[in-house]
C-alpha cells in the first residue's frame, strides 16, 4: 500500500496517455534523457513560481520517493493542488520495467519549456496523430505550427522547431519506407513497449498510407479523419477535436479488443412469470 500522500508506479502507469493523467513532475536536479511518459521536468528550488502553472491533480517525481518529491508536493498541496509524491521515485518506476520517454531527438525548448513542431497544413492523419503521441506522452504543453508544405523547412530554422511528416531527406521525423511518422515517433521515443500504442501505431500506418486491409479499424480511422479535416478549417481547431478521437482509439486498444457488441448484447434478460 502506498505511504500518506504517495502513489504507486503501477496506478500512475494506468492513468498515463489519457486525459485523466496528472501533471507528472520530474524535479530530479539531473533527469538525463529519458523521463516518465508525460513528465516535465522543473526545478524543485523554484516550486514557488512555476506551481501556479498547475491545476489539478499533480504527481512529483525525484530520484527515490525521499529527495525531495515529498517536500515539492507538500508546497504544491499548501497552494491547494491535489499533490502527490511517486512512491519509491524513478528508480520504483524503472525497477517495474515501466516505459521511459527517450527525449535525446526532441526540439529544444522555449523560454517556458516547451517543445516546438511544425508540419503542413491541413493534417489528415499523421499529422494528428503525432502531436496527440507527443502531447499526451512526451511533451503535454508541446506547441504545434501548420503551414504550407513549402514554408515547413523554414519555418522550423526560423524558431527552432522540429519538422515532421514532410517528404524531404532532411527531415528526421517523417516515413520510413512502409512506416509512417507516427511509427517512428513511437520507437525512437522508447514508446513501444506499451501493446496499446503498438497497436494503435498499426491502426494509424494503415490509414495513413492508403493500406485499410493491415487491421479493421484503418478504414474506419481514415473515414474519421477525413470528416474532420472537412468539419473544420482551422488546424488547430482540428487537432484538439482530433485528440478525442485518439483517446478513444488508445483506450480501445487498451482495454476494449476483446469486447464485443450487437444488438441483443446489453439488453435486460426476460423476468419469468
Amino acid at each position: 500500500m502506498p505511504a500518506l500522500n504517495s502513489i504507486a508506479a503501477d496506478k500512475l502507469l494506468r492513468l498515463v496517455g489519457t486525459p485523466a493523467a496528472p501533471a507528472i513532475v520530474d524535479v530530479r536536479a539531473e533527469p538525463g534523457d529519458a523521463l516518465i511518459p508525460g513528465s516535465i521536468a522543473l526545478p524543485a528550488a523554484s516550486v514557488e513560481q512555476w506551481a501556479c502553472e498547475l491545476a489539478g491533480a499533480v504527481v512529483v517525481v525525484d530520484e527515490d520517493g525521499d529527495t525531495g518529491a515529498q517536500g515539492v508536493a507538500a508546497w504544491l498541496r499548501s497552494e491547494r493542488l491535489e499533490a502527490e509524491a511517486l512512491e519509491g521515485g524513478i528508480a520504483a518506476w524503472r525497477a517495474a520495467g515501466h516505459p521511459l520517454v527517450a527525449t535525446a531527438r526532441l526540439p529544444r525548448r522555449d523560454a517556458e519549456g516547451r517543445t516546438l513542431w511544425v508540419t503542413r497544413a491541413r493534417p489528415k492523419v499523421d499529422r494528428i496523430a503525432c502531436p496527440w503521441l507527443i502531447r499526451r506522452f512526451v511533451d503535454p504543453r508541446a506547441r504545434f505550427l501548420f503551414v504550407p508544405p513549402a514554408d515547413v523547412l523554414a519555418t522550423a530554422e526560423r524558431f527552432g522547431a522540429a519538422a515532421f511528416d514532410v517528404a524531404d531527406e532532411a527531415v528526421f521525423w517523417s516515413h520510413r519506407g512502409e512506416r509512417c511518422t507516427f511509427d517512428l515517433m513511437v520507437e525512437e521515443f522508447g514508446l513501444g513497449s506499451i501493446p496499446a500504442l503498438a497497436h494503435l501505431a498499426t491502426i494509424v500506418r494503415g490509414a495513413d498510407t492508403a493500406r485499410p486491409d493491415i487491421v479493421p479499424e484503418a478504414a474506419g480511422l481514415l473515414a474519421v479523419s477525413l470528416g474532420l479535416s472537412r468539419i473544420h478549417s482551422d488546424d488547430l481547431d482540428q487537432l484538439e477535436a482530433g485528440m478525442l478521437i485518439y483517446d478513444a482509439l488508445y483506450r480501445w486498444c487498451r482495454d476494449a479488443r476483446a469486447e464485443t457488441h450487437d444488438w441483443t448484447a446489453h439488453q435486460p434478460r426476460a423476468v419469468r412469470a
